[in-house]
């Protein structure tokens, strides 16, 4: 639908790189809120320690994946005509 008012294919493959990395961001800080429920849970009986690295890690491999799993979508949403994007809509 953007493409077919103007939108450049630069502008499409950043909508759909953004959208991927902001799910998998989404899902990786909850991820983390989950995990650090559970360390301070665990550290109720028993000793524990979670170095400041493994969640900025976490986050960073969870946005990663989103951008690299999201380059075939938006580079094929990019490359679409817009006559055949509307055709099946």
């Amino acid at each position: 639908m953007r493409k077919a008012i103007g939108a450049r294919k630069r502008d499409i493959l950043w909508q759909f790189l953004i959208e991927a990395m902001t799910l998998t961001g989404f899902g990786g800080l909850t991820g983390l809120l989950i995990g650090w429920a559970l360390t301070l849970l665990i550290g109720l009986f028993l000793p524990s320690y979670v170095p400041l690295w493994a969640p900025v890690l976490g986050f960073v491999a969870s946005v990663g994946i989103g951008l690299v799993f999201g380059l075939w979508p938006a580079w094929k949403a990019a490359r679409l005509d817009p006559i055949e994007a509307l055709r099946y809509e």
